[in-house]
């Protein structure tokens, strides 16, 4: 299966409470209402439909009632699909063979070694005021622009204390993709490596200037003349981290800043707040989601964590945010089938991919993030 770019609408989150299980009384007719659900009662849908819901409350229930789970899960507007139906609907091409392999005449080397006992004890840099507010991608999978512009946007705030909303929608609908990496671009899927070429070359505008217009997943055209239009931010090239090195992932992200990240993300669709550990076999990874990593810390009942934002709004999860198992000595598996689907062909077989959900495996951050002192001012859309 191909790596795809999960596509989610706005997910407000019903937990279902841990304790008593019998208390919980929330029926297929309340889901119905909350998220607008219109299936005819006596119908074969209405049954099918209400079978999926009442299986998934069953789960969420058990699942909850462990005190051995680091994590809760709750009722979204997913309840009422099969976990096949929600991969089918939430993926947009991604490719990754090509997300680790590819090399860019815009990649500047740039090694990271800072000795772990450096390391402060947590790090979240949302507290230090570089991280923008969290996004809602809806039914376009243009993760990859989200988590590209969200991690321009914090290292260009530490570089120079300003921190500009970047437009999503200048990626989505004017960063080519010829050699179709990840997908064919905009809400077909691509990658952090092609945005970040695109704003070596063009830079980025604002979100006020250029707003989100593809959340019903339709991919707008380039409205943007990049030869009249000043950037809000630019900048020098980008850095990919070693595949799958904890040690470099814990340096670059204390010490420089967020990061782009690719995870394995079909399994979070009902993740309401915990440290997740729940990205199911760890032998058999699939990257498919791309998303900031913004900090680390350690949780009193679930242990070391990373803490990721995400782009499905801030009704999701910890406001938008998932904290993930993180350990020193992570487990490891195989994406089975790395050059399978629309992005570019050829490669390995398999790939070797480590960390919770894949976390470590695809690492990368802007350089030189910068913004022109002319820039803000006379951006202009031409439509």
């Amino acid at each position: 299966m191909a790596l795809r770019c999960l596509i989610l609408l706005c997910c407000a989150t019903w937990v279902l409470a841990a304790s008593p299980v019998s208390g919980v009384d929330y029926s297929f007719e309340d889901f119905m209402q909350r998220f607008s659900r219109v299936y005819e009662k006596g119908s074969q849908e209405y049954a099918i439909r209400r079978s999926i819901f009442e299986a998934r409350v069953n789960d969420i229930r058990t699942h909850n009632a462990d005190p051995s789970n680091t994590w809760t899960r709750g009722i979204n507007k997913f309840a009422d699909m099969t976990n096949d139906e929600f991969k089918a609907s939430g993926r947009l091409g991604y490719n990754r063979q090509l997300a680790r392999a590819m090399t860019s005449q815009f990649q500047s080397p740039r090694h990271v070694d800072r000795p772990r006992a450096s390391l402060p004890a947590a790090v979240d840099w949302r507290e230090k005021g570089v991280v923008s507010s969290v996004k809602d991608q809806g039914k376009c999978g243009s993760c990859w622009a989200f988590a590209t512009t969200a991690t321009v946007e914090s290292h260009a705030a530490i570089a120079t204390g300003l921190l500009e909303v970047l437009s999503t929608q200048q990626l989505t609908s004017c960063a080519p993709n010829p050699l179709q990496c990840g997908g064919t671009g905009g809400c077909q899927g691509s990658i952090p490596e092609v945005a970040y070429g695109y704003i070596q070359k063009h830079g980025v505008t604002s979100e006020w200037m250029m707003p989100y217009t593809s959340y019903f997943g339709e991919g707008d055209k380039c409205k943007l003349n990049v030869t009249k239009t000043l950037p809000i931010v630019t900048i020098s090239g980008y850095q990919k981290l070693p595949a799958n090195n904890y040690e470099e992932v814990m340096g670059a992200l204390a010490h420089i800043g967020p990061l782009a990240v690719n995870v394995q993300a079909d399994t979070w669709s009902d993740y309401s707040g915990g440290v997740f550990a729940g990205c199911g076999n760890s032998s058999n990874i699939e990257i498919d989601h791309v998303v900031q990593l913004v900090g680390y810390g350690t949780d009193p009942k679930g242990g070391d964590y990373f803490l990721v934002r995400n782009s499905w709004d801030a009704t999701w999860g910890e406001a938008g945010y998932i904290r993930l198992k993180r350990s020193a000595a992570p487990s490891c598996g195989t994406d089975p089938s790395p050059s399978a689907g629309t992005g570019c062909s050829g490669g390995p077989a398999t790939q070797y991919v480590c960390g919770t959900c894949g976390i470590l495996f695809d690492v990368s951050y802007p350089l030189g993030a910068a913004i022109p002192k002319r820039g803000h001012h006379l951006a202009s859309v031409i439509v």
